[in-house]
């Protein structure tokens, strides 16, 4: 059988993006085989090239976003760097941008604007708080989005909030960004126009915090901050091993508290008795609960603290960091794991978790170098060697 091409081969998307929202998403595109242009300032490029030099001398953030991807460096307040943008926008069918707001408006790049003159293009505006409204002109990153959307306020124990460890209301935009030009392009197949995309980090982040949400506004509460445990179940939390790991267990019925009050605490009767019988029980009497699985867990080594659990049909994990997680068996047995290139050589990045069967891998090209395609670009769109040379040379493009 024929392999399947990848979905979005032949798909052009312009990305006037910096730091991770809007970069993640082309990304993801990038990887269903889009091609995916990425315009950066001429002085130092995308800001987040210079987050860290954590991966071999490169950014980590940037690495992570940005694979697969063609760099042009141009100055966009000169009218030159800006005319070639817009001649990229000609035969483009996708437009991104997470500028700071009214900037993509004052170039003329913003959604609407792009849209009334090419109808076919999707063309996509990523905020923090989106174009209206008390907060639109409000300088948005990541933790204060977090803040704002009250993920901080559930995230922590109940002596101390925290953020979240990733940045999750970039990845919460990116990721909407990425869905609304899937579901913008069928539409574009079935009528012929393309159209604007609004996403808001804000929004998009508010919408992942459903359950919380819903409890305070229904319930009348928000769920307390506990930690690794959960909030109304128990036991579930994370209890030390004897060879200083930690090992995540969650029961979530009254047979399965039966089954390791059995099979790992070797107390059977445990499973009976009414100060731990049911959920709401072992709840109210959390701490007692959490003292009976910790000393059992506490005499076992990790594994075979594992082996018991899961013999006994409990679910439970290894609490890992995160150089246990880039040799983790699982991602290695389904060879998840591989190489893509890079300034400074061949770096591992990870499969995206999308899995076409039957069609084409995705295709994870290299991080690029800032400006290493503006020279073959401006020819592109028709440029002449004397053209590319006055650009270079009054610091336009790079």
């Amino acid at each position: 059988m024929e392999s399947q091409p990848l979905p979005l081969t032949g798909i052009t998307v312009v990305a006037v993006e910096q730091a991770v929202a809007a970069p993640f998403a082309t990304r993801q595109l990038a990887d269903l085989g889009a091609r995916v242009i990425k315009v950066e300032r001429i002085d130092g490029g995308d800001f987040a090239r210079g987050y860290d030099t954590a991966a071999a001398g490169l950014a980590s953030h940037f690495v992570w976003c940005n694979r697969g991807k063609e760099s042009i460096a141009l100055d966009l307040k000169d009218p030159r760097g800006l005319d070639v943008v817009r001649r990229l926008v000609r035969d483009a069918d996708v437009f991104v941008q997470n500028l700071a707001q009214g900037a993509a408006a004052r170039l003329g790049l913003d959604a609407a604007t792009l849209c009334a003159a090419h109808p076919r293009l999707v063309a996509v505006d990523i905020s923090g708080y989106g174009a209206g409204g008390p907060y639109a002109d409000k300088r948005a990153y990541d933790m204060l989005v977090q803040c704002e959307a009250g993920l901080v306020s559930v995230t922590g124990t109940p002596e101390q909030p925290v953020k979240a460890g990733i940045p999750a209301a970039d990845i919460a935009a990116a990721m909407y960004a990425f869905s609304g030009v899937l579901a913008a392009l069928v539409r574009r197949g079935m009528t012929g126009r393309g159209g604007p995309v609004e996403v808001s980090m804000l929004e998009s982040l508010a919408e992942w915090m459903g359950h919380p949400l819903h409890h305070a506004m229904h319930g009348g509460t928000a769920p307390a901050r506990t930690g690794l445990a959960h909030a109304v179940i128990a036991p579930y939390d994370a209890y030390p091993t004897a060879d200083g790991g930690r090992v995540l267990l969650s029961v979530q019925n009254d047979r399965e508290w039966r089954r390791l009050a059995e099979q790992v605490l070797r107390r059977p009767e445990l499973g009976t008795e009414p100060a731990y019988a049911t959920n709401a029980a072992r709840v109210v009497n959390r701490e007692r609960t959490d003292k009976l699985v910790a000393k059992a867990l506490g005499a076992l080594d990790t594994d075979e603290a594992l082996a018991r659990l899961e013999g006994a049909g409990l679910a439970c994990a290894r609490l890992r960091d995160l150089h246990e997680v880039a040799d983790h068996p699982q991602l290695t047995a389904r060879e998840r794991w591989r190489e893509v290139g890079s300034p400074v050589g061949p770096l591992r990045a990870l499969l995206p978790p999308i899995t076409l069967p039957g069609g084409e891998a995705a295709r994870m090209g290299d991080v690029p170098a800032l400006g290493e395609h503006t020279e073959a670009l401006l020819r592109a769109v028709g440029m002449t060697d004397g053209e590319i040379a006055a650009l270079r040379r009054d610091g336009v493009a790079a």
